[in-house]
């Protein structure tokens, strides 16, 4: 990242340097998260994108299921769409209702409470 070469080739495209700290390991935790959940992917490519248009075209459909079908643990396993529209809470009412009726039905397969579904408040990679 430090060529002159490729500085200068970023810059005609667009592309912003980081200006992170050096040999800080946690400054970029959301990228670095969203990359792995990017390489991970059964539909990851196994070869270099032929285009541009190719490549725009399987990042915005991993955004999409990113965004509508990807269920996150930090927010209690629903999607970031449901998430900021507000079904999140309604979701995790629901959830909380059946564990609870099972928890009821069959008690002796309960040893603690049921778990809990409240959505966080505030959702955090690396809090400072």
């Amino acid at each position: 990242m430090r060529a002159a070469t490729l500085e200068a080739r970023l810059e005609e495209l667009g592309v912003l340097r980081s200006f992170s700290r050096p040999r800080v390991s946690n400054d970029n935790p959301f990228s670095e998260a969203l990359f792995r959940t990017f390489k991970y992917r059964p539909d990851y490519p196994s070869r270099p994108f032929t285009s541009k248009e190719e490549a725009c075209e399987w990042v915005s459909a991993f955004v999409d299921w990113y965004n509508h079908q990807h269920r996150h643990s930090g927010i209690k396993f629903v999607t970031p769409h449901q998430r900021h529209s507000g079904a999140a809470k309604v979701i995790c009412q629901q959830r909380a209702n059946v564990y609870e009726k099972a928890r009821q039905a069959h008690p002796r397969r309960w040893s603690r409470s049921t778990r809990c579904w409240r959505q966080p408040e505030e959702v955090w990679i690396n809090k400072r």
